[in-house]
């Protein structure tokens, strides 16, 4: 099995995990706030992050399966931060502001574009 399905595997089971995190938000909301969440809809936002990067990876390892290893590479990564970088906003209003964070975002997104345009470009010049 492909690396990018296995990850989009695992991807799809934390998603199915942080599923619980929106359970508890509507019937236990003081245990996410005793948690130091500030803004649970980061953690809904994240879960849903979860789920579409998981199928991303999930679908490009399914039509790719030879893609090249630096390719891989760079759509796991993205694909793991993106939605992970919901999570700092959820116990901080002002996490976005900090350079450590916005850095780690402009790699990711930067992973994430170079990742998915260089699938396509694999995929429409194969063969």
């Amino acid at each position: 099995m492909s690396p990018l399905v296995r990850s989009g595997l695992v991807e799809l089971a934390v998603a199915a995990l942080f599923g619980w995190l929106i359970v508890i938000r509507l019937e236990r909301p003081a245990w996410l706030t005793r948690a130091g969440v500030k803004s649970p809809r980061r953690l809904m936002q994240a879960h849903l992050d979860y789920v579409m990067m998981g199928l991303i990876a999930m679908a490009v390892g399914l039509a790719l399966p030879d893609l090249a290893t630096w390719v891989r590479v760079l759509l796991i990564l993205g694909t793991w931060v993106n939605p992970t970088l919901f999570l700092p906003l959820a116990f901080s209003d002002t996490a976005d502001r900090n350079p450590v964070y916005r850095a780690v975002t402009v790699v990711s997104f930067v992973a994430m574009s170079t990742a998915l345009v260089a699938a396509a470009v694999t995929g429409l010049t194969a063969d």
